[in-house]
């Protein structure tokens, strides 16, 4: 009776995304079920599964209505978008890139795990030298 313990709340997919307007995302709905969250010229798309967390999908730099994706070419990181436009990073676009992961995990109540903390994560790496690594045989250069 007095000793019952206080049900958690469950927070939905709209209290949610309207949580991330108070620490000062901008969101964008996008259909029923996933909405494009930005800050600080990132942006993410956040999707409804129906479990404690929405789905984040990966964060990149909002390239018009695009979110460029950060890539690893072993001499320099750039971004590039669904469409095949790239863009070479800057060190200001990686800094604000990692800010805006871990804004977006803290406001959703999510956990940052140390490996991701302490840097920008590339979402491809596309070095020369593994260039179809995975294709099978390899053709010679001499060939």
């Amino acid at each position: 009776m007095f000793f019952r313990r206080a049900k958690v709340h469950q927070s939905t997919f709209s209290e949610l995304i309207d949580g991330l307007k108070n620490f000062g995302f901008t969101v964008h709905p996008q259909g029923s079920g996933s909405a494009k969250v930005s800050k600080l010229g990132c942006a993410a798309m956040l999707t409804d599964k129906g479990q404690q967390h929405p789905e984040v999908g990966k964060a990149g730099i909002a390239v018009g209505d695009e979110i460029g994706l950060l890539v690893d070419g072993g001499f320099q990181k750039f971004f590039r978008t669904p469409t095949g436009k790239k863009k070479p990073a800057t060190a200001d676009e990686l800094k604000a890139l990692h800010d805006f992961d871990e804004d977006l995990r803290e406001s959703l109540g999510e956990q940052s795990y140390y490996n991701e903390s302490l840097g920008t994560v590339s979402t491809f790496y596309l070095y020369d030298r593994v260039k179809d690594r995975d294709a099978g045989a390899h053709k010679r250069v001499w060939e």
